[in-house]
């Protein structure tokens, strides 16, 4: 299945590209970015392999991750979707879509996130016929837990991942 393109007010999301390259590697690439995803920044081949993974996501599953680009301008904004990343966790969430989003430094704190996302939730929502969504959430990224939280998630359980603590959020099926 080929991703679809969704348009918002200030956004159209569509799949990922082998041009889009330079703009991921540019955003993984940014310790501002990564401080509450891992904490590492992602060498410019390892962000190949993640842009290949979201295409192939699409064709295995039916679901996942767009590129978000400005209304107008084009400008690269971040990555934003759904996925099954099979997450060794405990307690598992394995069978209900996991949503993320990463932006661009230049695009945080102007509500691009929530807007987008409510886009994605909306499609998923009509599209997946899941009972929920998760969400997983570095334990000090307090501007994820309050768009989390304006999406309509709601914490669920606390763990860890490769060692640092995170929140898990659900949001049943409106």
């Amino acid at each position: 299945m080929l991703p679809p393109v969704i348009e918002t007010e200030r956004l159209v999301l569509r799949g990922h590209a082998a041009a889009d390259l330079d703009a991921c590697a540019a955003m993984w690439g940014d310790p501002d970015v990564v401080r509450h995803i891992g904490g590492v920044t992602q060498p410019r081949d390892r962000v190949w392999l993640k842009l290949l993974g979201y295409i192939g996501h699409w064709h295995a599953l039916g679901y996942g991750y767009w590129v978000a680009r400005e209304r107008g301008t084009e400008r690269f904004v971040g990555e934003v979707g759904l996925a099954d990343f099979r997450r060794d966790l405990a307690p598992s969430f394995d069978g209900a879509p996991e949503a993320g989003w990463a932006l661009a430094s230049w695009a945080h704190g102007r509500g691009f996130a929530t807007e987008a996302m409510r886009a994605v939730l909306a499609w998923g929502d009509e599209h997946l016929g899941v009972a929920r969504t998760v969400c997983l959430i570095d334990a000090g990224h307090a501007a994820s837990v309050r768009v989390a939280e304006k999406l309509g998630f709601r914490p669920w359980a606390e763990t860890t991942m490769q060692g640092a603590p995170v929140r898990l959020f659900e949001r049943p099926r409106p």
